[in-house]
């Protein structure tokens, strides 16, 4: 597989560490990210490492920047094996409560920003009968979790998105895979975390998985460990369809498999504690 990789969100958090880990392997890496400074400081570390790197700030939202920034990937490089679809934003908060214009927003960055990303550079690696598809699902992409049913929701959309390309491209020598963390220690559930407002039905048992979820958090995987597991779905010959980075992600979707979804209900309620 051409060691050409393109990376999006990959200024901090799993994507920076995917990006150092594949440069200290030989791989050149090319991304985009809204976060001016940590792409200056991941450039400079790339530089440090050797690696040859074309990094820019770009919106996942803009559709033709994502078309430019392929072309000059592509005149820079010539060849990209693998696109790993990296870039979402979380979105918390009870469904009747959700203001459905931040939910689009949500939709459009974590679903259609994959979509772009990759229709981009499908008809590159088309032409060359190989390449790679890989984006960053989640848990609950499989397993819907309470107070998180936008984010949920974009996360199913991805899983079937990835699933439906998968019958279109295989017999251009594309494979597409996913990959499906439960949690990982970064502040990413912390910057969505808001109580419901006073007076909400929903708020004690919104405080409650809060708490939990940041209780969870302190003993998550930490980027690295994720990273280290990404970078082996990258540079595997053939990777799965589903992949999963740490126990908990495991450990849920075999229950999901193994038991009926009455006993799934009640193991994922007691286990966020938001029981009635």
């Amino acid at each position: 597989m051409e060691k050409t990789i393109v990376i999006t969100g990959l200024a901090q958090g799993m994507g920076r560490h995917v990006a150092l880990m594949l440069a200290s392997a030989g791989y050149r890496i090319a991304g985009f990210d809204m976060d001016r400074e940590g792409l200056a400081t991941l450039e400079n570390e790339l530089h440090a490492a050797g690696a040859e790197c074309y990094l820019t700030e770009l919106d996942i939202t803009d559709r033709p920047g994502i078309l430019h920034f392929r072309d000059e990937v592509l005149e820079r490089f010539g060849q990209v094996g693998t696109v790993l679809s990296n870039v979402g934003i979380g979105f918390f908060g009870p469904f009747e409560e959700v203001a459905l214009e931040r939910a689009l927003h949500c939709l459009e960055i974590n679903v259609i920003g994959a979509a772009a990303i990759f229709q981009a550079f499908l008809p590159h690696m088309r032409a060359n009968g190989r390449g790679r598809l890989i984006a960053m699902s989640s848990l609950v992409g499989v397993i819907p979790f309470p107070f998180e049913s936008i984010y949920t929701a974009s996360k199913f959309a991805i899983e079937g998105l990835v699933e439906s390309i998968k019958y279109e491209v295989e017999p251009f020598g594309i494979q597409v895979a996913l990959v499906e963390p439960a949690q990982v220690s970064t502040q990413f559930a912390a910057k969505i975390h808001q109580l419901p407002p006073e007076g909400s039905a929903y708020r004690e048992r919104a405080a409650r998985f809060i708490r939990r979820d940041n209780d969870l958090i302190k003993t998550a995987t930490t980027p690295e460990e994720a990273a280290r597991r990404i970078v082996a779905i990258v540079r595997a010959t053939r990777p799965k369809l589903h992949n999963q980075v740490d126990f908990m992600s495991s450990f849920f979707l075999f229950l999901n498999w193994l038991l009926p979804k009455w006993a799934r209900d009640k193991i994922l309620l007691n286990h966020m504690n938001i029981q009635v």
